[in-house]
């Protein structure tokens, strides 16, 4: 996985009126999430604010980073765990970061990279993609940057699902009936397969 770095300083005024303020100011406010636990036992965020203009190129990008994030002097690695864009502007308004360590499974989406020319395609059908992303589970340091999916052998009017997929290394957490790629059918094709028979 690609990495990242960015500074950040704590946050000690939180709510709706602070951020407002922080936004204004260009900074983003962030929580991060690790493995301090409150009396409850549920997970204590870590509050803290980074400038817009440094994480920018995490938030906007196809690729998923590691982020090494530096808050105060104290470094810890994190991923995104969920971001909150503004309805109207696509502004970001919040960061949600999740703590991680060289031995704790993690579970990302990662961006799926088909290679190879379909068997389908090459009949004249149109190679259709259905999902951008494939969860995986597994330490981080065994994630790829991408999920390379052959469809060589790809006919058409055939698909191939999760279920179908392995990858060293990793456990696909993304349902295994769902549909990865398929060709699909064009009028050309049909055409060809009528004057074929």
């Amino acid at each position: 996985m690609k990495e990242f770095s960015v500074s950040g300083q704590k946050r000690t005024a939180t709510g709706k009126k602070a951020s407002k303020l922080l936004r204004k100011e260009g900074l983003v406010p962030c929580n991060l999430y690790g493995e301090t636990k409150d009396a409850n036992g549920l997970p204590e965020a870590l509050a803290f604010q980074v400038s817009f203009a440094d994480i920018r190129k995490a938030i906007y990008t196809p690729h998923v980073y590691v982020l090494n994030l530096t808050i105060d002097g104290t470094d810890h690695k994190a991923i995104i765990k969920e971001l909150q864009f503004h309805p109207t502007t696509d502004a970001l308004l919040h960061a949600d970061f999740f703590e991680i360590n060289d031995t704790k499974d993690i579970t990302v989406g990662i961006p799926v990279n088909l290679t190879g020319h379909a068997k389908g395609v090459r009949d004249g059908g149109r190679l259709n993609l259905s999902i951008r992303k494939i969860d995986v589970t597994a330490p981080y340091g065994n994630i790829p940057e991408k999920l390379d999916i052959d469809v060589t052998n790809l006919e058409l009017g055939k698909a191939i699902k999760v279920g179908s997929l392995q990858f060293e290394g990793l456990k696909i957490a993304t349902s295994p009936e769902v549909v990865v790629c398929s060709v699909k059918a064009t009028r050309a094709s049909r055409a060809a397969a009528a004057a074929a028979e």
